[in-house]
C-alpha cells in the first residue's frame, strides 16, 4: 500500500513537473515563427504581479532583454496623450464638442475630399473627433494615400516626421492645409489625431507637450524613462528591431521579403534638440515604466495612493464612440478587434463570444507598431504588458497572449 501511494505520489511530481506554461508556450512561440525576436510579458492581478518573464531569441543580431532595455512604443503613447487631454478637461480648461480651431486657428476652414473633389467642409472638427479619430484625418504616404494599407511603400507615414518638423506648431498648421478624407465626425478612420491632440496641449497649458506629460503624469508614476529623445548612452539600450516583411501579403504586394534584424529604421531622430514630440507615436519607454502607467489605469486612476486620472474620465474614455467591426457604416474599423467598439483610441471589449479570449466585459488597451500591446481588464482588476521590438504588426499577439493568461489565471 505504501509503494502503491510512493508511486502515486512520484506520478504526480512528474506530471506536475512536465506541466507546460500555456504563456511561455506562446511567447516561444512567436519566436519561433519569427513575429518577433526577444520579448517580455507582464501580468498584474489583485494588487501583484502574477508574471512576470522575459524570453531571448538568442539570434544574431538581436539582444538580451532586461530591466533596463528601452523599447518604441509607437501608438501606445496615443493612450498617454489621451489620459493627459482628460487631465485638462477635468480642470475645465476644454470642452470636447469645443471646435478645434478654437485653440488651433489654422484648423477654422478645413477641406474636405468629395466625389466631386475638393470642398470646404461643412462640420467643423470638434476636440472629441480628433479624441476618437473621427476627424478625417488618416496617416498618409507622401502621395496623399493611406499608410496603412500601403505601409511597404514607405515604413513610416508622412507628416509624422522628425526630419521634416522641429516642433508641433509647424507640423499641425502643414497637417491643417491637408483636406479630410470625409466630414468631420461622420466615420472613424485611424490616423495622425494624438499628434494634433499633442499641440493642443501645448496651446491649453502653455507648457511644451513633454513637459506638460512629465509634470502631470511621469514624475508622479514615476517614468523616469519615458520621453521622446534619447541620449547616445540610452540609444545602445534600444532594443534593435526584428524585420520580417512577407511578400505578397496584405501590407506588402511584392515579391520583396525582408528578414532579420537592424538597429535602423527607427523612424524618428529621438533628438533631444527636436521638440516634434508626436504625442500619437512618438515616445520610448521600458518595461517597468509602462507598467506603472498599466497599474494606475487598473486602479481606477490612482497610483501609490495619489488619483493621477478621475474615475469619471477612464468612464468617458472608454465610452462608446465608434461601432466595431462588422458595420457597413464603419469601413475604417479593425477587422481584427471583432467584438469591440472604439473609444478615446481605446479599443473596448463588448462581445467577449466574438472576441473568445477571456477577457472580461470592458476591457480596453491599445497596442504599438513594433509590437508592443497592452489591455486593462477591471472586471479581473489585471493588466497584461507585453514588449518587443518587431515588424510586421500583429493583432493575433494580444489575442494570443489573452487566450494564454485567462487559460492560466
Amino acid at each position: 500500500m505504501k509503494k502503491l501511494l510512493l508511486l502515486h505520489i512520484i506520478f504526480f511530481i512528474g506530471c506536475n513537473s512536465n506541466t507546460k506554461d500555456p504563456i511561455i508556450e506562446y511567447q516561444q512561440s512567436l519566436i519561433n515563427d519569427g513575429k518577433t525576436g526577444s520579448n517580455v510579458f507582464k501580468v498584474y492581478k489583485d494588487g501583484e504581479i502574477v508574471y512576470d518573464k522575459v524570453l531571448n531569441s538568442g539570434a544574431v543580431g538581436d539582444r538580451n532583454i532586461d530591466e533596463n532595455t528601452i523599447f518604441a512604443i509607437h501608438s501606445m503613447t496615443k493612450t498617454v496623450t489621451t489620459v493627459a487631454a482628460m487631465i485638462l478637461h477635468e480642470k475645465g480648461m476644454f470642452q470636447l464638442d469645443d471646435p478645434l480651431h478654437k485653440y488651433l486657428p489654422e484648423f477654422k476652414d478645413v477641406k474636405c475630399k468629395g466625389s466631386e473633389g475638393i470642398y470646404d467642409c461643412e462640420n467643423e472638427i470638434k476636440v472629441v473627433d480628433i479624441l476618437t479619430h473621427r476627424s478625417g484625418y488618416i496617416y498618409y504616404l507622401d502621395n496623399g494615400d493611406n499608410w496603412l494599407t500601403g505601409t511597404h511603400n514607405s515604413l513610416y507615414p508622412s507628416y509624422i516626421n522628425t526630419s521634416r518638423f522641429n516642433n508641433l506648431d509647424a507640423f499641425s498648421k502643414a497637417v491643417a492645409k491637408h483636406p479630410l478624407e470625409f466630414e468631420p465626425g461622420s466615420m472613424y478612420a485611424y490616423g495622425l489625431n494624438q499628434a494634433i491632440l499633442g499641440r493642443l496641449i501645448e496651446v491649453i497649458s502653455g507648457q511644451t507637450f513633454y513637459n506638460f506629460l512629465k509634470e502631470n503624469i511621469f514624475d508622479k508614476l514615476g517614468m523616469s524613462e519615458t520621453k521622446f529623445h534619447l541620449t547616445d548612452d540610452e540609444r545602445l539600450r534600444l532594443q534593435p528591431l526584428r524585420v520580417n516583411i512577407k511578400p505578397n501579403s496584405v501590407f506588402n504586394q511584392t515579391d520583396y521579403n525582408l528578414d532579420g534584424y537592424t538597429i535602423a529604421l527607427d523612424g524618428y531622430s529621438y533628438r533631444e534638440d527636436n521638440k516634434a514630440h508626436f504625442g500619437g507615436e512618438g515616445l520610448v519607454s521600458t518595461m517597468n515604466d509602462f507598467s506603472r502607467f498599466c497599474e494606475m489605469l487598473v486602479n481606477d486612476g490612482v497610483y501609490n495612493q495619489e488619483r493621477i486620472l478621475s474615475s469619471e474620465s477612464i468612464k468617458i474614455m472608454t465610452s462608446k464612440y465608434t461601432n466595431g467591426y462588422p458595420d457597413p457604416d464603419e469601413p475604417g474599423v479593425f477587422p481584427d478587434l471583432a467584438g469591440y467598439y472604439v473609444g478615446f483610441t481605446f479599443s473596448v471589449l463588448e462581445n467577449p463570444d466574438v472576441d473568445g479570449t477571456g477577457a472580461g466585459v470592458g476591457s480596453y488597451g491599445w497596442s504599438g507598431y513594433h509590437n508592443t500591446h497592452f489591455w486593462i481588464d477591471p472586471q479581473n482588476k489585471m493588466y497584461g504588458l507585453f514588449m518587443a521590438r518587431s515588424i510586421e504588426f500583429d493583432f493575433g499577439i494580444p489575442a494570443g497572449l489573452k487566450k494564454a493568461t485567462y487559460l492560466k489565471f
